[in-house]
């Protein structure tokens, strides 16, 4: 995948990881207190794994947004290890949950073409309207021209004026190029003229927005569909990935979200928005065991720098210490 992740100075990466790894804990406090918090409560003083603790269990599961399947398969993995009598201690099954979440945040990258020399990357970002894909856009495209790439945008979302005028504002702020045409008009016409561009431009990488109309899914899933096509006819082999952005207040509806547009399009990454302030973090953990699909970006606030590659292992200890 393109490595957005700007380049460092000897040890301020580092310091800079610290930094964002204090404000991903602040960010996950209510997910940590709804999940990791009612655990220890749980736990707080129980010197046995009974039935009553395991139902207990099931339920702070269920309700901290890990989903269904998710929660089901923790609980038996529960199961077979007091059978088995590796876990015989509330501490010991903390610790069997943390490594098993962590397992499943673990999720392999999806193979996907990589353009050729000359070609841009090219980036298409789906999502229903309100989850913060255009600011997500210009948050990658930032990150990208901080990198030295050359980015382009493009107006992808015809229907909504606010978007096409969000966009342009987006681009002349982080200092990337923005093919648009006016309101109502068809967006794979205008995703091919900003290919055609960025091809005899020579750009770097080729973010595309697009429509999120969810309330006519139908036709909605036909016009993304159609304009995947338009980018394959235009540059072989793209959109080199399709990203999927997801708000993670709306919790296991999000799960719904990403399989109905992995279906329709062949997702290759996730980014999660507004994790921050949220109670449904747990989410991200049914997103990746249910779907196999990889969390990309994580957003945990309104800052250019607030959304940032996602790291598991950093996100279990945000969550439980």
């Amino acid at each position: 995948m393109w490595k957005f992740s700007k380049k460092k100075e000897a040890g301020e990466e580092q310091g800079e990881s610290k930094g964002f790894f204090t404000r991903l804990r602040e960010g996950l406090s209510k997910t940590r207190t709804g999940l990791a918090g009612r655990l220890d409560k749980l736990f707080y003083g129980k010197k046995q794994i009974d039935e009553d603790l395991l139902e207990q269990l099931e339920e702070i599961l269920f309700t901290s947004d890990l989903g269904v399947a998710t929660t089901r398969e923790l609980i038996e993995t529960v199961q077979a290890g007091v059978a088995r009598k590796e876990l015989d201690q509330p501490e010991k099954l903390r610790n069997a949950l943390k490594e098993r979440i962590g397992h499943f945040l673990d999720v392999a990258e999806i193979p996907h073409p990589m353009p050729g020399p000359g070609e841009p990357y090219v980036i298409m970002v789906i999502g229903v309207n309100g989850v913060g894909k255009t600011t997500t856009i210009a948050k990658l495209g930032h990150q990208a021209v901080e990198q030295g790439k050359t980015v382009t945008f493009v107006a992808g979302d015809t229907f909504r004026a606010a978007a096409i005028e969000q966009l342009q504002v987006w681009g002349e702020r982080v200092g990337a190029e923005v093919v648009k045409q006016k309101q109502g008009s068809d967006p794979s016409a205008v995703v091919f003229d900003g290919l055609a561009s960025a091809l005899a431009k020579r750009t770097d990488v080729v973010l595309i927005d697009t429509a999120g109309r969810l309330h006519t899914k139908i036709n909605l899933m036909e016009e993304l569909q159609k304009t995947h096509r338009v980018i394959q006819k235009k540059l072989p082999g793209a959109p080199h990935e399709v990203w999927l952005v997801l708000d993670a207040t709306t919790g296991q509806n999000a799960i719904s979200q990403a399989e109905m547009f992995h279906k329709a399009l062949g997702l290759t990454g996730i980014i999660l928005t507004k994790l921050d302030g949220t109670a449904k973090g747990g989410i991200v953990v049914g997103i990746c065991h249910e779907m196999k699909i990889p969390i990309r970006f994580i957003g945990i606030g309104e800052k250019m720098d607030d959304l940032r590659p996602f790291n598991a292992p950093d996100f279990v200890d945000a969550i439980f210490g």
